[in-house]
């Protein structure tokens, strides 16, 4: 990899397009917020900014304890008719501006920090973005959607991306993975431990500072990838000490996920497990745990558990408004969301190639016909793309690193993604900000694991005298 001296204008539209959309936006909701909490924001936004352009190191640990921490005050909303419901934009996303900008700044001063690192995601990332953009403007043009609600949510499709360049001109060597993967970590161990503490109330659970409203489903996405990651490390450590930690992790995250009751996250977090029986060379043990897990969870799963699942195909009947598959009917919730993938795909034929714009039709709570239906074959297309770069990239770099660590941290990713994936059948996942930051941030330390390896080798074999 080298820096941005040598890239194309195409590898540097993307990364460029989301910082300049994230300003306007952080300038368009500005004048709409009180004279009070403006002077707040902005001495609260001026130290984060020069923090952020001090060190860019604490300024990705401040995300990292943001991520699933940092309370989402509603600071601004416009409203979208064609959805139902505005766009809502909350601490977490200004938090992102700032940075993002404050990074770009430093970026921009010391020229020979380098702007955007080549990497072999800037292309599908920019193929994605374009593809979004060019079919919300047509959408707007066309009369199917309001331009500003429309440029907003596709901000709040890619604000997460901004992480991604932030972590990969930033890590250089294997004591930064490290200590960032421990501080996901800990944070994933706190927001458990604050699931685990909802459960006595009753209700599904949901991660902190969510509102009124919880969202269980986010919650429980997001526990699959970390999951997924420590499970990684787990199995590639040949330390006890460790084993023991991240065991030890695995199970406090594991039993909020089970209190979510969210669906989309049991059905993802077996594939996700299956995916180590692929990857790992542990294999025989994993195959009987596996198994061991699926005769026991019956037995002692909480009853909230089984009668969540339970539900889904002996709910009361509501005349006309289930879905059959065969002899088995299925609950309401269940068949609407399946009835509304169904419209999509019809109505997908009326506008094929750029489709209905984001925020053009109405809501559908899954990602692929939600993407086709939005942004046409052209955006599902570019989405395909950036996905297979992802998983390609995931896999050859837990291929070829040798190093202990990085085989834990890369597989655990690789199956964690596999994870998500089937978990996007129920969910908009790939556009969820609350899964997809710790997403981008662990994916931009698997993509620069090559280079940091190679540069470890180099600096052992000038220690040794070979250089």
């Amino acid at each position: 990899m080298n820096n941005s001296s040598g890239q194309s204008t195409l590898q540097l539209i993307g990364p460029l397009l989301i910082i300049l959309i994230l300003i306007l936006t952080f300038a368009f909701f500005m004048p709409r917020v009180s004279a009070g909490k403006t002077i707040v924001a902005v001495a609260a936004g001026m130290i984060l900014f020069m923090v952020g352009f001090a060190s860019s190191q604490i300024a990705l640990y401040i995300l990292i304890f943001s991520m699933l921490l940092g309370p989402e005050i509603v600071v601004g909303m416009t409203a979208g008719a064609s959805l139902g419901r505005g766009v809502t934009l909350r601490l977490d996303d200004f938090l992102l501006v700032i940075i993002g900008f404050s990074w770009l700044a430093r970026m921009a001063l010391y020229k020979e920090l380098g702007l955007f690192l080549k990497t072999p995601l800037n292309k599908p990332i920019a193929f994605y973005i374009i593809a979004s953009l060019i079919s919300t403007l047509i959408g707007a043009l066309m009369g199917r959607l309001d331009l500003k609600t429309g440029f907003l949510f596709v901000v709040k499709y890619f604000e997460y991306t901004v992480i991604y360049f932030m972590v990969v001109n930033h890590l250089h060597d294997k004591k930064q993975i490290r200590h960032f993967l421990w501080a996901l970590l800990f944070t994933c161990v706190v927001v458990s431990f604050f699931g685990i503490a909802q459960i006595p109330g009753g209700g599904r659970v949901s991660a902190p500072f969510e509102g009124e409203v919880g969202e269980p489903n986010t919650f429980g996405g997001y526990l699959v990838l970390m999951m997924a990651i420590t499970i990684g490390l787990f199995l590639t450590t040949d330390s006890l000490r460790d084993r023991l930690i991240y065991g030890g992790i695995i199970v406090i995250a594991f039993i909020p996920f089970l209190f979510t009751e969210s669906r989309s996250s049991y059905l993802a977090f077996f594939p996700m497990l299956l995916a180590f029986v692929w990857l790992s060379e542990k294999r025989k043990p994993i195959i009987v745990s596996l198994l061991f897990l699926v005769l026991l969870l019956p037995l002692v799963a909480p009853h909230v558990v089984k009668d969540r699942v339970a539900y889904t195909f002996t709910q009361r009947l509501h005349p006309g408004q289930h879905v059959h598959i065969g002899s088995v009917r299925l609950d309401t919730s269940t068949s609407a969301r399946l009835l509304s993938w169904g419209d999509a795909l019809e109505d997908y034929v009326s506008h094929p190639i750029f489709g209905f714009g984001v925020t053009g039709y109405g809501f559908v709570d899954a990602q692929f016909p939600r993407m086709l239906v939005e942004t046409g074959m052209v955006g599902m297309v570019s989405f395909i793309f950036l996905l297979w770069a992802i998983f390609t990239q995931g896999k050859s770099v837990f291929r070829e690193t040798t190093d202990i660590f990085h085989r834990g941290v890369s597989m655990g990713f690789l199956a964690g993604f596999i994870g998500l994936l089937v978990h996007a059948i129920g969910a908009n996942t790939f556009i969820i900000v609350r899964i997809m930051e710790p997403f981008w941030f662990v994916l931009g330390m698997v993509v620069m694991i090559p280079e940091v390896d190679s540069k470890s080798s180099f600096e052992e074999l000038t220690v040794e005298g070979h250089l």
